[in-house]
């Protein structure tokens, strides 16, 4: 989001309403299909911290510019939604659900899941992500859940 000072030079802002917020997230969406890593990357802050799932956390654009190219040949065929779920100050929630063809055996992949992004003069600082694998028949209730546990 940018904002326009007196001099008319755009300054980089967070999103201060929900409609900013969704403006914001349609625009990511639109990055991912097709992956489009450089605007992807430019997106975040320099130093921006990522927790993604169960991997490890990582820092900085290098290794979240490796992790986007990586997930590009892995996941061909990526479709993603996103929906704003709150706008609190500086940070953004929002649920998302992903498809994908498996770059290694061509099966198909669901995911849904949940992230924050903590903002920072219009980008990302800090992206949490928590997600689960969707059953390929859709299928899933409670039982299954704790099968084995």
């Amino acid at each position: 989001m940018t904002d326009q000072i007196a001099d008319g030079a755009a300054v980089a802002c967070n999103p201060r309403t929900v409609a900013e917020a969704e403006a914001l997230v349609r625009h990511v969406v639109s990055l991912f299909m097709p992956w489009d890593v450089d605007a992807l990357v430019d997106g975040f802050t320099d130093d921006c911290v990522v927790r993604f799932g169960a991997l490890d956390e990582f820092r900085g654009r290098d290794t979240l510019r490796t992790f986007f190219e990586t997930r590009r040949r892995q996941q061909p065929d990526y479709v993603l939604q996103k929906q704003v779920r709150a706008l609190m100050n500086d940070t953004i929630t929002n649920q998302w659900q992903g498809t994908w063809r498996d770059g290694d055996t061509g099966a198909v992949r669901n995911v849904t899941g949940f992230e924050t992004w903590q903002m920072r003069d219009g980008r990302i600082a800090v992206w949490e992500a928590a997600f689960n694998f969707v059953a390929d028949d859709g299928a899933g209730d409670v039982t299954q859940l704790f099968a084995g546990a």
